[in-house]
């Protein structure tokens, strides 16, 4: 079934639409939970609760691209399931891993303009992404938005571990220096 079937089915409220859209992208919406919480309950959970969010969302949204929609929805889900299973226990887990890579690169803290730098930043790091060449934006892509191992990424590609680990590491120093021509970053 198309996308553009399936949101026609969220918004004539019929249950059809989850059904659909777990047939056409539940194996993906659980690769990417399952990558981020590393359990399966936890991953199933939060698969189940992007289904809730997207019938609540749709409509009155209208995504153009449901896929992407849900793996916004699924991801957020998971990262937040995964920070309150290891709000104690640190460290340890790929996504821990992966957001200690990144926090390199942000400055922590809240400021009274916090909404609108978030969304500066947000829109700062698409453009960042889409400017990097094809292969080092597939890296980057599948590190810190889907969360793949290191070992899984070198695979996909056909590179050594250490090849994707350096072409992470400059692809973070570039973004680095971007925040900090922006103003996002000061040392």
């Amino acid at each position: 079934m198309e996308d553009k079937d399936i949101i026609a089915l969220f918004f004539q409220r019929s249950g059809d639409a989850v059904t659909e859209t777990d047939k056409k992208y539940g194996l993906y919406c659980r690769a990417i939970a399952g990558n981020i919480c590393r359990d399966s309950r936890d991953a199933e959970e939060c698969v189940n609760d992007a289904y809730l969010a997207v019938w609540n969302a749709i409509p009155p949204q209208k995504p153009a691209s449901l896929k992407l929609f849900l793996a916004r929805i699924v991801r957020n889900l998971a990262i937040n399931r995964y920070n309150e299973t290891h709000a104690e226990k640190r460290g340890g887990g790929e996504t821990a891993l992966v957001l200690d890579e990144l926090a390199e690169c942000l400055q922590s803290g809240e400021s009274v303009e916090g909404e609108l730098d978030r969304r500066q930043l947000g829109e700062l790091i698409r453009g960042f992404v889409k400017a990097l060449p094809k292969m080092e934006r597939q890296i980057f892509v599948r590190r810190y938005f889907f969360t793949d191992p290191v070992k899984s990424i070198a695979q996909r590609y056909g590179m050594t571990e250490n090849n994707v680990l350096v072409t992470l590491c400059r692809s973070r120093k570039k973004l680095k220096e971007l925040l900090k021509k922006e103003g996002f970053y000061s040392e």
